[in-house]
Order: structure tokens, then C-alpha cells, then sequence
């Protein structure tokens, strides 16, 4: 399928999306296979739970599931007494399991992938990318997954032709606001046109509040996305609205989906006034 077609005049706001648990629902794919690798390095004594996940999201530094992974591994055994440093973790050990788990033992290959991906529920189908190009609305991607990651969902599950992409091995890590600027680059829109950032994190906040100390001309508008794994329990969907806010999350929806384009081109109005 072809890639929608950029409209020639200027974009009258532009909206970069994460994917993991905005566009694809990670919740027993990536987070299972950070659980399993946690089990796997503490010898099955320990598999956090989805609320211990969470917590540590909320740091707002572990948006890399490989470092998150490796630092719960660690936290268990300082938990037992025992001393990061004299734990002779192979970090690269640590990726290739998680891996195994998440695409599958034939990892380089995406067509012979046979892990958690492949059963990833998807959250928005391409009518609604198109949507937002016919609104005259620019669209990209800056996620922490990697390149390979990313293209499956985008260009294989969804049927994306070369959407922009700014992936893991492209830039920093979140909080760090490189990636994003990396995708406005790529999306070639005037200084002053308003940028959403759409995510699930508190990271992803985070990253709209790094970017608009750094270019204070432009509006930048922070879009909190509920997770599906946090909406089947109300008292965690409440906890994760309020963490979402109070990292500057200025507008949060159930689903990436409920950002139409009226209601992007309402908050872009709004915030150049």
C-alpha cells in the first residue's frame, strides 16, 4: 500500500507518535519479555509484577525495556542483600534473551519471527494516519523500539510505506529530546507550527518538556495515552492518568485514536494564542 501523500502547504500542526502502548499494545509482548528476563537472571526467585513495571516507569528513566530489564535483575538482589557491583551481569546476555522472547530465536529475520510480536494487538489502522493527512496534519514516529521492531508494526502490520521514523539506534533514549527533534527535521515544518507529542510515559512527557526549553518558539503540546494494560482496573487507571499529569501530560485519552483530527487542530489553535 502506498504511503499517504503529504499535503504540499504547510502543515497546520504536526503530531509524532510513540509506538510502544500508543500504536501497538506491548502489554504481553515487550513487558512479558522484560518480566521473563527478569526471572531468567534472578534464577526464577523473582518476575515483577505488571504494577512493579509500572513504578519503574515511572522513574522516567527506563524507557529502554533492555536497561529496565537489567536494573530490576539488579534491584532483586540488592533486595537480598546483595552488591550491584560484585554481580557480573552481561548486559548483551541480557538483550539476546530478551529478544528470544519478544521476536523469536530467529531474531535477525523478520520473516521468519515467531515471538511475542507477532501477536501484538494494534491500536490505530492506517484509515487513521489518513485522516490526519487529509486534515493537513504531518505525522511521524519517535519511539525507544528498535528500527526492526518499529517497521514490522508500521510498514508490515499496518501498511505504512516509509513513514518518518526516528528509532532506538537513531538517538538517545528518553528523556533525551534529540529523537524528537531528529523527526521534525525529517518532517520539514516551519519553526513556529505546533508539535503533539503523543505517548504513554512519563518519559514521553518528560521529552516535551525538555524539547520546549530547547525551542521555546514553537508550541508544544503533551498528549498522555492510557495503556491497554493499565485500563482493566480502575484504581490503576486513575494512578496512571495522575502520573501522566503530573509529568506534564496536558491532555490524556484512553486510545491514541480518540486524538481526531478536530481535536489536534483545537489544541494547535489553542496553543498559539
Amino acid at each position: 500500500m502506498a504511503h499517504p501523500s503529504p499535503s504540499a502547504s504547510e502543515p497546520l500542526a504536526l503530531v509524532i507518535f510513540d509506538i510502544d502502548g500508543v500504536i501497538r499494545d506491548v502489554g504481553s509482548s515487550y513487558r512479558r519479555a522484560l518480566a521473563d528476563t527478569v526471572e531468567q537472571f534472578t534464577q526464577g526467585a523473582y518476575r515483577p509484577s505488571s504494577e512493579a513495571i509500572d513504578q519503574l516507569k515511572a522513574e522516567g528513566i527506563w524507557n529502554n525495556d533492555w536497561e529496565g530489564s537489567m536494573e530490576l535483575i539488579y534491584r532483586y538482589f540488592e533486595s537480598q542483600g546483595g552488591d550491584r557491583d560484585r554481580l557480573n551481569l552481561d548486559f548483551d546476555e541480557i538483550v539476546a534473551f530478551f529478544q528470544s522472547r519478544y521476536r523469536g530465536e530467529s531474531a535477525e529475520n523478520p520473516e521468519q519471527w515467531t515471538g511475542y510480536i507477532c501477536d501484538e494487538p494494534i491500536l490505530a489502522q492506517r484509515p487513521y494516519f489518513e485522516s490526519l493527512t487529509a486534515a493537513n496534519i504531518g505525522w511521524g514516529f519517535f519511539s525507544g523500539a528498535t528500527r526492526g521492531s518499529a517497521h514490522y508494526i508500521l510498514q508490515r502490520r499496518i501498511g505504512l510505506e516509509s513513514p518518518v521514523l526516528v528509532a532506538m539506534e537513531d538517538a538517545p533514549g528518553k528523556p533525551d529530546p534529540t529523537g524528537l527533534f531528529a523527526t521534525l527535521e525529517q518532517l520539514q515544518a516551519s519553526p513556529t507550527c505546533p508539535v503533539l507529542y503523543v505517548g504513554d510515559t512519563v518519559a514521553d512527557m518528560y521529552v516535551v518538556e525538555n524539547a520546549a526549553k530547547q525551542d521555546g518558539d514553537r508550541p508544544w503540546i503533551a498528549v498522555g495515552i492510557l495503556p491497554p494494560h493499565v485500563q482493566t482496573d480502575p484504581d490503576s487507571q486513575a494512578k496512571h492518568r495522575q502520573r501522566l499529569e503530573d509529568a506534564g501530560g496536558q491532555l490524556v485519552l484512553n486510545q491514541v485514536t480518540d486524538l481526531t483530527p478536530e481535536l489536534i487542530l483545537e489544541k494547535a489553535v489553542g496553543s498559539r494564542q
